[in-house]
């Protein structure tokens, strides 16, 4: 009986300390995105993205933080631009952890100016410590596009072929996360000769992220491997022009494992599809590979909870696949939009399920909220008009089906124009 006491106590203590923390995490959360929209001028939105990866509980720290990049230079718009990109730096010591960082990179430049810009493009060089003076250097030269020839030490491989990317055309905003990261594909010498020698043969486009994609595929795979996983694609159906036209659009899929892609194809069978509707949906949107099963599967389970039939979502899922990875949250909120304040029926969203895919805020409540001013105002007199004339068309072809026929009222275009454009709102 007294073990059974002590037990019990020392639950309630873990669920008072758990409540504690629950607590406590919430309102630090809550802090942090105050502090972030009050002080750096971010929005909501952002300020709640942000929170994720950083928080605290006082403005102390942060506040430091703040000071210390004003006093050397930085703008009000390059600290958002930094604490966007790295938002850690709010909760390092100020005095002790980045005033010294700072100060030695001052001494190495030759303005405010350009210090200010370097560290505004590439904040996490300030994770750095020893070699911060090195990746500075580098991210400058890089800045300017100058011929830079690295020195011979540790890094050697890293700068010369990240070098190399930029003279092939590989933007700035690619290039400087590989500088200060520890990712193996942009090491090595000729592997990495090889395998960019590869993604160029493949007609990649350098200035786009899958180059890079490809490249950490290509130098990731030994030949065997590769030659395993297209072995594994075409016992699945697929021809060699499929995969590597499904490489193109998605190079990863070429790293998952066996299991991983079996299992895939097996979950996709059991919500409906047939073997060649499931090779017809990876072939046009192979990053359903790597969508995990429970998440497909709670998808169907998610459209089958709003109303949808299994034949439905079968449906949908043929004509957009990327529906499949849909989040929970995003599809419920979108169906919710259309089908309870719009009036839409659910099988308007089967016929045109790319409408899940749309921005709300951008396309889908824009467009919307002039149909409800057209039909406040009587001139809309019919049934409410259909899905595809509204959202699926084309901003051109929305304005002239419902805003420019009436161009002989300039009020009412203006008004309109104003509702599409976010900057009126409608009346609810």
């Amino acid at each position: 009986m007294y073990s059974l006491i002590l037990r019990g106590r020392r639950l309630q203590n873990e669920t008072a300390s758990l409540t504690s923390f629950s607590s406590a995490a919430r309102k630090g959360h809550n802090f942090t995105v105050s502090y972030l929209v009050n002080s750096l001028g971010f929005t909501p939105k952002l300020a709640e993205s942000i929170s994720k990866k950083v928080s605290f509980n006082n403005k102390c720290n942060p506040d430091s933080v703040l000071n210390l990049f004003r006093t050397h230079g930085f703008t009000d718009s390059q600290i958002s631009t930094i604490i966007t990109d790295y938002p850690l730096l709010l909760t390092l010591d100020a005095d002790k952890s980045l005033a010294p960082k700072l100060q030695a990179l001052q001494s190495r430049v030759s303005s405010t100016s350009e210090l200010t810009e370097t560290i505004s493009k590439v904040p996490k060089i300030l994770s750095k410590d020893r070699s911060l003076s090195v990746y500075y250097d580098f991210v400058k030269e890089v800045m300017q596009s100058s011929k830079f020839e690295p020195q011979r030490g540790k890094q050697e491989n890293k700068l010369r072929n990240v070098l190399a990317l930029r003279d092939l055309g590989v933007p700035q905003r690619l290039l400087f996360p590989l500088l200060i990261s520890d990712l193996p594909h942009i090491c090595g010498k000729e592997t990495f000769r090889e395998s960019l020698k590869k993604v160029l043969e493949m007609g990649f486009d350098p200035t786009t992220p899958k180059f890079l994609e490809a490249l950490r595929v290509f130098k990731g795979l030994s030949n065997e491997a590769m030659e395993e996983k297209v072995k594994l694609y075409k016992r699945l159906g697929f021809t060699v022009e499929d995969i590597w036209v499904m490489f193109k659009k998605f190079p990863t899929f070429l790293t998952l494992s066996e299991k991983k892609i079996t299992l895939n194809f097996e979950t996709m069978r059991k919500f409906g599809l047939v073997e060649d509707e499931v090779r017809l949906v990876v072939k046009k949107f192979p990053q359903c590979i790597g969508v995990s099963e429970k998440n497909i599967l709670n998808s169907v389970e998610t459209f089958i909870g709003l109303g949808f039939s299994r034949e439905d979502v079968v449906m949908m899922v043929k004509r957009l696949p990327p529906c499949i990875g849909y989040s929970v949250e995003t599809v419920k909120k979108k169906i919710e939009f259309v089908v309870k304040e719009m009036n839409w029926p659910l099988k308007a969203v089967v016929s045109y399920p790319q409408v899940l895919g749309y921005s709300m805020e951008k396309r889908m409540v824009p467009r919307c909220n002039v149909i409800k001013a057209l039909i406040a105002k009587g001139l809309i007199k019919s049934e409410l008009p259909p899905v595809s004339t509204v959202l699926v068309c084309t901003d051109q072809d929305f304005l002239k089906r419902y805003v420019r026929k009436h161009d002989d009222d300039e009020e009412l275009v203006a008004e309109l124009m104003g509702i599409f454009t976010g900057e009126m709102r409608i009346e609810r």
